[in-house]
């Protein structure tokens, strides 16, 4: 049987080779096609060592074409790249990662913070680092820094699964059990169910901890919420839009900062939506929207999968709400 960890050498050592051969296209701002062509040549590698079964397969690449023989070699032509061109944060990425398939765990957090300086906003590179940091820690711990890079990762993104969960082990690693609860429970309603029961069993052992009671079973429809329907405007053209659009429904603190106090996330093929806004859908536990006498509500196509607005976005008409609400609050988006 073929190794899958063979497979992902093969697949780096590839992409690697591509890193160092493909890099003149990162100039002039040319990202997506040296990107395109990265990914390309690193699925190929993995591809023709599932084909012949053997890490000769990856030697035969090295032997058709010029460039690093090994990971060690390719991870040092990275280096040696990035010492020319060191703004580009996704090569730091790439040599973060593959510093960490070399095992060199303090190298590659290095690399990581380098890259989280020049790109301090990306989502995804900043929980990746923070794993990074508490990979290479003897009790895998987040630590200080870690959790300060998620806790901006959520802020960037309110709706970060990833960055609400992993800041939910660093506050149980901190001891603070109910926090880490309340961190979790607020992840339940944009979880698929099956992941959705196994989180509730953590949230029930981190409450246990804390000596909080359980959760009552309407728990995750509680703290006066505000029932939303969403539907697209007749004249909208979804048809530009891409397939994998996201839609957010946020609630906000009127003329307070653009921090949700409640956000879901669903698919545009979800429209039309009927759902209700509530304590459980708060990205931060200390932020409730039970606890205002009135909300903002609105709901945003989101083609980037991101709730902070981005160029091309569509954003409903703001409805100004009363708590707690009667009703039902109607959103259109045009």
């Amino acid at each position: 049987m073929v190794s899958a960890w063979m497979q992902a050498i093969a697949g780096l050592c590839a992409a690697l080779v591509a890193m160092v051969v493909l890099w003149p296209l990162r100039r002039d701002g040319r990202r997506a096609p040296f990107l395109a062509a990265v990914v390309a040549i690193g699925v190929a590698g993995v591809a023709l060592y599932m084909l012949v079964g053997t890490p000769k397969a990856v030697d035969a690449v090295a032997e058709a074409e010029p460039g690093p023989a090994s990971l060690e070699q390719g991870v040092r032509a990275l280096e040696a790249a990035l010492a020319r061109e060191p703004q580009r944060a996704d090569g730091w990425a790439l040599l973060g990662r593959s510093e960490l398939a070399l095992g060199n765990l303090d190298k590659a957090n290095q690399a990581f913070a380098r890259a989280v300086g020049l790109a301090p906003d990306e989502v995804p590179l900043l929980v990746e680092a923070a794993q990074a940091r508490a990979q290479a820690d003897p009790a895998k711990r987040f630590d200080d820094t870690a959790l300060q890079w998620l806790r901006h990762a959520q802020q960037v993104d309110p709706a970060s699964e990833r960055a609400g969960w992993l800041i939910g082990i660093a506050q149980r690693q901190r001891g603070q059990d109910a926090e880490a609860a309340a961190t979790w429970q607020a992840l339940l309603p944009r979880l698929e169910p099956a992941a959705a029961s196994a989180l509730r069993e953590q949230i029930a052992i981190a409450r246990s901890k804390a000596g909080v009671p359980a959760a009552p079973a309407a728990d995750d429809a509680a703290g006066g919420g505000v029932k939303v329907s969403v539907a697209l405007g007749p004249d909208l053209d979804t048809a530009a839009l891409p397939a994998d659009a996201s839609v957010f429904v946020i609630a906000r603190m009127p003329g307070g900062p653009p921090m949700p106090v409640a956000v879901q996330k669903h698919r545009l093929a979800d429209l039309p939506l009927q759902i209700t806004l509530d304590d459980s859908n708060s990205p931060m536990p200390t932020a409730k929207l039970s606890s205002l006498d009135k909300v903002e509500v609105f709901a945003r196509i989101s083609a980037s999968g991101q709730a902070n607005r981005q160029d091309g976005d569509i954003d409903s008409p703001v409805v100004q709400v009363q708590l707690p609400s009667k009703g039902t609050v109607t959103l259109t988006l045009r």
